[in-house]
This record gives C-alpha cells, structure tokens and sequence, in this order.
C-alpha cells in the first residue's frame, strides 16, 4: 500500500504595499475601488482575516469599518459589513459587489459623506510569503495534533489563501484530506467551513470538532 504524501503546514507573514490612492470621501472611495488593483480587494477583505485571528467587531472589512468609524455613515458601514468576500466566485465580482452598494447608497445624497475629523482611507495590497513550520502529518491523527498547535497564519494560509489566490477552491485542508487519505464526507465539511462567521480560531476549533468526531475519540489534554 502506497504511503499518503504528508502534509507540510506553511504559516506566512504579509508584506504591505501602500498604493498611493487616497479617498476622503464616500465618491472617492468608490471610484478608486474601480480602478485598484485586485490584490487591494483582497487585502481590504479576505486577508483582514490575517490581521485578526478572532472576527469580533461589527465591521469585519477595511471599507466598512472606514466608513462607519472615520466617515461616521453607519447606515453605509452596515451595508458594507454584510457582504461575505467567499460568496463571490471571484475578486472581480466582489469588487463590483462593494462598488454597487456604494453607488447605490450615495445616489441620493447631496453631498457625499466625507471625513471632516478622520482619516482618509489608504489602498493597501500585500504579498504573502510562505514561512515553513516544521511540523508535517501522515495520518489523521498527526493532522489533528499539528492543527491543534500550528501558527494561526498557517489556518490562512491552507484555508484561505489557498482557495481565493492559489487556486484551490476548496482549501489545502480539504483537498489532503479527501485526496490522500480517501476521507471525502470529513473533507467535504472542511470544504464548507466559512471563515467568515468567527475568523481563523473559528475555523480552527471546527475543524479540530471534525476531526475528533473522525477519530472517534476525546481531544487530547491541551488540545483545541
């Protein structure tokens, strides 16, 4: 019987760009939204993840937050809130997403809400490096107790990263546990977890939940 390739967990760290688009107002923010790069997009929204292993506030992406806490227009900061970034089949359709809702709020009002005593919004992207942590697994058993200590980054990286810029749709996580150890319904339910309902530690613990129900046994002392 041929041995399962392992599995290698990478964590990662963000390099920042600052892209010299600056927005002082809610017309500005949507037009320069148009026009920036798709890494900016997903900076803005899938890698706050990155930034913020526990989701918690009411604004979990950089437009609405801005908007809400700088600007003070709660009503547009909700309606930017609401919008999950991995129900998008693309970075494309999630921009025009953002720039419809904008749009569509500051039609009527005259004028456009601005910063008066804020910050102006900075477009920032990033590039993610991958960073080796030394822990592998061959079996179910070794993956549960790697996951369970793993750098959070790594969570992204396999979870997130891996779906919306490396081409897996379905996550590292997944696609190793479905394809080398033939455990397709487990994988399945990884496949499913939504990050964003609860950010990386959320993701974490759910899986740490399958994965025990899997080995059908008690998570070990300390563990997730």
């Amino acid at each position: 019987m041929v041995e399962p390739a392992p599995f290698v967990f990478f964590g990662c760290i963000e390099l920042r760009e600052i892209l010299g688009l600056r927005a002082r107002d809610e017309r500005e923010l949507m037009e320069l939204l148009e026009r920036a790069p798709l890494g900016s997009v997903y900076y803005h929204t899938h890698s706050v993840f990155l930034r913020h292993h526990q989701i918690t506030g009411a604004y979990p992406n950089d437009f609405a937050n801005w908007v809400a806490s700088q600007v003070r227009d709660q009503v547009l900061g909700e309606r930017l809130a609401v919008v999950d970034p991995f129900a998008f089949p693309s970075l494309e359709a999630l921009r025009e997403e953002l720039v419809s809702i904008i749009d569509h709020h500051i039609a009527a009002l005259h004028p456009v809400p601005r910063v008066v005593f804020g910050d102006p919004f900075f477009f920032v992207q990033s590039h993610v490096i991958e960073v080796p942590t030394g822990l592998e697994a061959c079996t179910l058993g070794e993956f549960r107790r790697c996951l369970a200590e793993v750098d959070a980054s790594s969570i992204y990286f396999h979870a997130l990263e891996s779906r919306v810029r490396r081409g897996h749709p379905h996550g590292d996580f997944a696609d190793w546990i479905g394809q080398a150890l033939g455990l397709q319904s487990q994988a399945e339910e990884i496949a499913r977890i939504n990050p964003y309902l609860g950010g990386l530690e959320e993701i974490r613990a759910r899986m740490l939940r399958l994965l025990d129900a899997a080995l059908g046994g008690e998570a070990p002392a300390g563990g997730g």
